[in-house]
């Protein structure tokens, strides 16, 4: 997909997209645990979710750690005792997002990054395990950005502005598929709106303290330029407003914090390999 140039100031974006990588570089709460499970390391441990989980059999918390199934490997068990905590969590008031859904579980020992199992959406956070995340700038042919304004019933940054679409990328899911998921979900796309996109990239770790925990995320991101008669339109409740804007208008928006910080990096940076001012 051609790049088309916009007059937009350098310096500014640079200064901006080093305070917005800065300000996801967030450590973990005082008090959270560096966690493990299966034995191999994956998350930070919420001071609340530590009592939550005290008493789990295969759960073990010291002053200084945590771990969930020291001596299991993948495979049911460990997806069991993954729910035990997850319900578990959810019944002490740590799970506000609760959604039914699954998400892989990633261990952070680099190089050898795999999945461990699996375990409820909700809970994540608590955990702090790390999610991945799918996002895709759409341009209109002339050079408006589609954006979207996340509704208020959101668990996280209720109001706030974000990318056409973003999301996570669930259990066993293609980082592809996801976006195709995403996209007919948030914005009603159809897969051939989007097939002319930039290929996925991860561009940063969101690094972050939230209200239940830590937010430890990769962010997956591409872009495409919609055709003249497509409208992107929510299908799942999840956004309140969908504008096209000039990119004037959202460099305005990004210095005035109105976008997450998620959506802002992925923007920013988009703007930045445009800017010619």
């Amino acid at each position: 997909m051609p790049t088309p140039s916009l007059f937009l100031p350098r310096q500014s974006l640079k200064t901006l997209l080093q305070d917005l990588l800065g300000r996801a570089r967030q450590e973990p709460h005082p008090g959270s645990l560096p966690l493990s499970i299966g034995g191999k390391r994956c998350g930070w441990l919420f001071p609340a979710a530590a009592k939550a989980l005290a008493g789990i059999p295969d759960v073990i918390i010291s002053a200084t750690e945590a771990h969930i199934g020291p001596i299991l490997v993948r495979g049911p068990r460990l997806n069991e005792l993954l729910a035990e905590a997850a319900n578990a969590l959810r019944a002490a008031g740590c799970a506000p997002g609760w959604r039914n859904e699954l998400l892989d579980v990633w261990s952070d020992a680099v190089p050898d990054v795999t999945c461990l199992g699996v375990i409820e959406r909700g809970v994540v956070r608590p955990l702090g395990l790390v999610t991945r995340a799918v996002h895709l700038n759409a341009w209109s042919g002339d050079n408006h950005l589609w954006v979207a304004r996340r509704a208020l019933s959101k668990a996280t940054d209720p109001g706030m502005w974000d990318t056409l679409v973003g999301g996570l990328i669930a259990s066993q899911e293609p980082p592809d598929l996801a976006l195709v998921r995403e996209s007919d979900e948030e914005a009603g796309l159809e897969p051939d709106d989007i097939s002319q996109r930039t290929p996925l990239r991860t561009i940063t770790r969101m690094l972050r303290q939230v209200r239940e925990g830590y937010q430890a995320e990769d962010v997956l991101t591409c872009e495409c330029v919609l055709a003249p008669h497509v409208t992107p339109c929510n299908r799942d409740g999840e956004v309140m407003d969908i504008q096209r804007l000039p990119p004037e208008t959202v460099l305005g928006m990004l210095l005035e914090g109105a976008f997450t910080i998620e959506a802002s990096i992925v923007i920013t940076q988009d703007l930045l390999a445009r800017a010619v001012g």
